[in-house]
């Protein structure tokens, strides 16, 4: 989470785009949940048609809108829409399904401090350390005993997406071992987030690295399989992405300029402009347009 609350496509899915619908039937690919690699990608970074059990990434150079300021109807042509996981799937879509792995949202504190304390990354006091950004907790992901409690209260959730219809999960604040006072590592990090990919693999669910593009070098141990990227154009990170996972980049941008030019720059992605609070349509500042 950078600054909000935080293969290839069958050719009727391509046409079916072109006339402003969708088609369920996206192509797959294998995604090894050994080294996070995914199989059967043509040359171009688009994907060949595989089997049964195979993992389905979210189409390339697709449509998309990001909604966890809340689910609303998506607009004409979109393909893609990552919601919150406490949100429906929107219907005919590739639907991604948001849930935030590493920090606690603000109105699941008292639930984690009553049922998960030991759970909550705490201070030399014992006081929970907190995101101060967004006012949340920091889930303790330091010892492999904790990362196995937290991957089971994780892994429920997947669970959760799989059963409502959602196609992919997204695993927000990666990075918050930054955010930590140094009490979480970057190894601890992605130990974790390979437990929540293999939970997601488990459920036949695809998984996304979300932002930290530091992290891209573990992509094999992380067992990721596409990427959602925050302003990875203000930031000029959105090569370091291309680099470990081609066309498979989801990026959204806040600044039109940056939009512009990650548009100009980056052809073969899917790139949404949005407002930073994700307000739905008809609130003031909403914004939203893709390329």
């Amino acid at each position: 989470m950078r600054d909000v609350y935080r293969l290839g496509v069958v050719v009727t899915l391509i046409l079916a785009a072109g006339c402003g619908g969708t088609d369920d039937d996206t192509t797959s690919t294998d995604a090894d949940a050994a080294d996070g690699d995914v199989d059967g990608a043509d040359a171009d970074g688009g994907d060949t048609d595989g089997g049964d059990g195979e993992l389905v990434l979210p189409p390339v150079n697709a449509p998309v809108d990001y909604q966890l300021g809340g689910a609303y109807p998506p607009p004409a042509g979109v393909m893609i829409v990552s919601r919150d996981r406490t949100e429906t799937p929107a219907a005919g879509l590739y639907n991604i399904c948001y849930v935030n792995g590493f920090q606690i949202q603000p109105n699941e504190e008292a639930e984690w401090l009553a049922d998960h304390p030991d759970l909550v990354l705490r201070d030399g006091n014992g006081d929970p350390v907190i995101d101060a950004d967004w006012d949340e907790m920091l889930i303790d992901v330091g010892t492999p005993e904790k990362r196995t409690a937290v991957a089971a209260i994780v892994g429920g959730w997947i669970a959760g997406c799989k059963t409502a219809g959602f196609d992919a999960v997204e695993i927000d604040n990666l990075d918050s071992f930054s955010r930590s006072t140094g009490l979480l590592q970057e190894a601890d990090a992605v130990a974790a987030m390979r437990l929540f990919a293999d939970a997601a693999h488990a459920q036949g669910l695809p998984i996304s690295q979300k932002n930290s593009a530091e992290l891209v070098g573990n992509k094999a141990a992380m067992a990721t399989d596409f990427v959602v990227a925050e302003e990875c154009n203000t930031y000029d990170e959105c090569d370091v992405y291309t680099g470990a996972y081609g066309d498979h980049v989801i990026v959204i941008e806040y600044v039109r300029a940056d939009f512009d030019e990650g548009c100009a720059n980056f052809p073969g992605l899917s790139i949404v402009l949005r407002d930073r609070n994700l307000v739905a349509p008809g609130a003031s500042g909403y914004v939203f347009d893709g390329c």
